[in-house]
């Protein structure tokens, strides 16, 4: 009888310890990491001409565009 208390007891004292552990605060730090999806500038191009070819935009928002988009990329691919 005193051996089944003792018995009890610890078994109520190792799960009491199991739940404080698993269901004590976290500790654990999560990065969060942003993933941006920038098209590169042959598909912004791609993406232009098949706007143009489509009737979406101009000639002249066509060039002008194209031209924004070939200056943009010049300075990134000198270095």
């Amino acid at each position: 009888m005193r051996a089944t208390r003792i018995l009890v007891v610890l078994m109520a004292l190792v799960f009491g310890l199991n739940m404080a552990a698993c269901c004590g605060p976290d500790t654990t730090e999560v990065k969060k990491t942003e993933i941006i999806n920038q098209p590169t500038v042959g598909q912004q191009l791609e993406d232009l001409e098949k706007a143009y070819k489509n009737g979406a935009i101009t000639k002249e928002e066509y060039e002008k565009t194209k031209k924004g988009i070939l200056e943009k990329a010049a300075p990134a691919e000198k270095k």
